[in-house]
């Protein structure tokens, strides 16, 4: 929600964004976006920052991110924690609108309505097989496997290989077993630590979330440390795993495990500014819980989501989180 108005990478830049905030008085950003009195021809927002904005939030607003964690919820309601790559695509074409899923996902429900069968719905004419869209999937896997980050990445891995390949992949899993770890983890930086060693160390996505954690720990600052990783992922472009990561990873860290703090650096970042907000809450509403959530974040919302998934639009959040919970594995 907070990042949805400015979710355009190749637009909204940091310092876009920025100028925007300032323009309004709201830095540092400690709520949702302020709304562009008197400058929509100045700043080109989304057509949905009408319900986004601060002041106008009445409920939630539709997107992929919350799609993609209600359809997780139900595939484990479903088929239980030993469902198939085949039974997630199975579900797709079921519950999931065609015309509301984006990049590698399209061409994963493509190659699914046309009968090709995992992996070949991942990599025949695909070519946004290590974007983020995967990544965007990982959080359920996370909530019912908490503290249990192996089994979290492992659940999420059967997930990402319907759509992508590599670091696309490696971006489920490595978003699940963190988001898992933060149940358990006494700081941001022993939950990337552990988040780290569910995929290869090779990969450039891990390369690129050390590169970050170097960064931080060398006392740069956040937005240094961005304008170095920006420079070493050029050209990727603005949806791609990596860069993605390079900028949830600074928001976490320089978040340093407060709420408002993690999710507003996480967008003011840029990029894919919803998905990572999303993930970046994920993260930071585990670290924190739930009574650490300012209000001003969770009222405006009116407990119910709305969803393009067929059956579940206007369901009330803590039902969600209700069947969620009764799903969880907890160790123990």
């Amino acid at each position: 929600m907070l990042g949805k108005p400015v979710e355009r990478g190749d637009y909204w830049t940091r310092a876009r964004i920025d100028r925007y905030l300032r323009r309004y008085d709201a830095l540092p950003l400690t709520g949702y976006l302020p709304e562009p009195v008197g400058a929509e021809a100045e700043f080109e927002l989304r057509p949905e920052w009408r319900a986004c904005v601060r002041g106008r939030v009445r409920g939630s607003c539709r997107d992929d991110d919350i799609d993609y964690a209600i359809l997780g919820l139900e595939l484990l309601e479903t088929y239980g924690f030993d469902f198939t790559t085949e039974q997630v695509g199975a579900l797709w074409l079921l519950r999931l609108p065609y015309l509301q899923t984006f990049t590698a996902e399209r061409a994963a429900y493509r190659n699914l309505a046309n009968g090709l069968k995992p992996p070949l719905t991942a990599t025949y004419d695909n070519p946004y097989q290590e974007w983020i869209g995967a990544l965007i999937r990982a959080d359920i896997h996370a909530w019912t496997h908490p503290g249990q980050p192996r089994r979290a990445a492992a659940s999420a891995r059967r997930d990402a290989v319907l759509s992508h390949t590599g670091n696309g992949v490696y971006g489920e899993m490595w978003a699940a077993a963190l988001i898992s770890a933060a149940f358990t983890a006494s700081s941001v930086r022993e939950a990337l630590d552990v988040s780290l060693t569910v995929f290869p160390a090779s990969s450039r996505l891990a390369r690129t979330v050390r590169r970050v954690m170097g960064l931080h720990a060398s006392g740069l600052d956040w937005s240094a440390t961005l304008d170095a990783v920006d420079t070493e992922l050029s050209g990727l472009g603005w949806i791609h795993t990596l860069p993605n990561a390079a900028v949830l990873t600074a928001g976490l860290l320089y978040g340093e495990g407060d709420f408002t703090s993690t999710i507003a650096l996480t967008v003011r970042g840029g990029l894919d500014t919803d998905s990572n907000g999303a993930t970046a809450g994920s993260f930071a509403g585990v670290l924190c819980g739930a009574c650490a959530i300012p209000p001003s974040w969770v009222e405006p919302l009116e407990d119910r989501v709305s969803s393009a998934v067929f059956g579940w639009d206007g369901t009330a959040i803590t039902e969600l989180a209700a069947r969620t919970l009764a799903l969880a594995r907890v160790p123990g």
